[in-house]
């Protein structure tokens, strides 16, 4: 058979139509490196963030964090809060839906957070509802799951009563535990409603495929209520924990995105690739703790002394790589609620000039050269880093007051044990990362009622009833300037002494759209597309 010659030309035609066409047709792809295998993706048993950057492109909460890491409606599209600051309508979308189509209830919700806090469910990181009314006794059994304070008022509208007034509850529920699951297929499928195939997910993407330890693939979610402004179709998470070969597959343009490289090599990619390189300050503070309990930790003079002659810059820059940040607050920047952390009054000086200073406060306390000497031990957990910052601040505090100082380490779960039980001590090594975007996430660690992470074993009664007060405060600028009064407070006693910000790092191609540095370190895939 042979084709006539009109044909031939319509055949060439239409090909190079179709040409054309393709690139129109192909697939928005984006690859992501994820440092590791997620171990659950129960939004109950989540708790890390290799997890959470999975979940929330699968899932939607009541409210999540935009681009910018700004809270947003997310599934609710508006609320209403009562008078006393108790009780939360939530009105949720209409068009909301899981991705088999049925409609995304009250009901669904008030299923999850009860089955987060059932204690037969065991959930790591269900205090982080607590606020809720009666969560906490629930989750400890005291109470049936039944009483806990959550309502669906009709299909469409939620109500959660609290303890008592919350200003940061939108942010708790923003967490990952407070993701929510399908009823109905839970009831259905039990423990295998996580699976491909089997899951029902409400957020911008499905999960189509996983392959543990090689790939988790999740699909656009044509059913998601914003489906028109999600620009991916596809996104594969790669769980690479070999930060060189998650490198390396990034300059071999396999992956758009890699998170938590080497800090060692910011300054090469730096120079290789400009502004694909992330080094954003993140919502995590590290930090030494005095014990306030024993002399000489019992006077602020050498407390102050001590924090003074850290010179933060060289911990940051030497030890770091510039991959965290000098820091001078408890509280890192970055949260939109709080703004510019209050900063302890020495921050602007010198170096020099506050060792200095430090010398002059320690003379005045009765110790250093002349007085009575300075024997300092500084616990920390083992950790290559962590023992290179404890070398180089004993070496400071020899060389500005003659300390004779002493390193002790432990490992990790040893050495928090220890603090946490209210083990004795003089100086110790600790961090905090934020489980929620808010001021009072850090400042609460120092209230004195605090049993557990109030290593310093502070006790200021100013401090404690201007933290009371901002539990209290409606006004979100004056509840803001409460806790600025407070960290001040914290700051001038220095019972904690600040060192860096943590950073995040992460590369990022330039093909990729959308991308925006945030503290809080919220990327949900909704929000970014790709261009060749």
């Amino acid at each position: 058979m042979t084709i006539s010659r009109l044909n031939f030309r319509a055949a060439i035609l239409l090909g190079s139509l179709l040409i054309g066409a393709s690139p129109a047709l192909a697939e928005a792809v984006l690859h992501r490196g994820n440092a590791d295998e997620p171990q659950t993706l129960d939004q109950a048993h989540t708790s890390i963030n290799i997890e959470e950057f999975i979940l929330k492109d699968l899932y939607e909460g009541l409210t999540i964090y935009d681009a910018s890491g700004k809270i947003v409606p997310g599934a609710a599209e508006s609320w209403t809060v009562s008078d006393d600051g108790t009780v939360y309508t939530f009105k949720l979308r209409p068009n909301a839906k899981w991705s088999d189509g049925s409609s995304v209830t009250a009901e669904d919700f008030v299923f999850s957070l009860k089955r987060v806090e059932d204690p037969k469910t065991a959930a790591g990181y269900a205090n982080i509802l607590y606020p809720i009314k009666n969560a906490q006794k629930v989750n400890k059994g005291e109470v049936p799951v039944d009483q806990l304070g959550v309502k669906a008022v009709d299909d469409k509208t939620l109500e959660i009563t609290l303890e008592q007034p919350t200003p940061f509850f939108l942010e708790l529920l923003a967490h990952q535990t407070a993701l929510p699951v399908s009823k109905a297929s839970v009831e259905k499928n039990g423990a295998k409603f996580v699976q491909p195939g089997v899951m029902v997910s409400n957020g911008a993407f499905k999960l189509a495929a996983h392959v543990p330890n090689d790939s988790l693939t999740v699909m656009k979610n044509p059913e998601y209520w914003d489906a028109a402004n999600v620009k991916l179709d596809k996104v594969i998470f790669y769980p690479i924990n070999d930060q060189a070969a998650s490198v390396r597959r990034f300059e071999a343009k396999e992956m758009d995105i890699v998170y938590n490289f080497s800090a060692d090599q910011i300054d090469r990619l730096r120079k290789s690739y400009g502004d694909a390189v992330h080094v954003a300050p993140w919502l995590a503070t590290y930090y030494y703790t005095f014990d306030t309990r024993n002399p000489p930790y019992n006077d602020v003079r050498v407390r102050r002394a001590l924090s003074m002659a850290v010179d933060r810059d060289f911990l940051a820059k030497e030890i770091y790589s510039g991959s965290q940040l000098p820091s001078y607050s408890m509280v890192p920047p970055g949260i939109a609620s709080y703004g510019e952390p209050s900063k302890a009054d020495f921050a602007d000086k010198s170096q020099l000039d506050r060792e200095d200073e430090a010398v002059k406060l320690m003379k005045e306390a009765g110790y250093g050269e002349g007085g009575k000497p300075l024997d300092i031990e500084i616990r920390y957990n083992t950790n290559p880093n962590h023992e290179r910052v404890a070398t180089a601040v004993a070496d400071m505090w020899k060389s500005t007051f003659g300390a004779k100082v002493s390193l002790r380490n432990l490992d990790v779960a040893s050495h928090y044990a220890y603090l946490q039980e209210g083990g004795k001590y003089d100086v110790a090594r600790a961090g905090w990362t934020a489980d929620y975007a808010d001021a009072e996430n850090f400042l609460a660690l120092s209230v004195s009622g605090n049993k557990t992470f109030n290593y310093s074993k502070f006790n200021n009664p100013k401090y404690d009833a201007l933290m009371e007060q901002s539990y209290k405060e409606r006004d979100p600028a004056a509840r803001s300037k409460i806790l600025h009064e407070a960290e001040a407070i914290l700051m001038a006693e220095q019972p904690v002494a600040p060192f860096l910000t943590q950073a995040s790092l992460w590369l990022v191609a330039d093909k990729v759209k959308g991308w925006q540095d945030n503290a809080p370190d919220q990327h949900l895939s909704k929000y970014l597309s790709v261009s060749e």
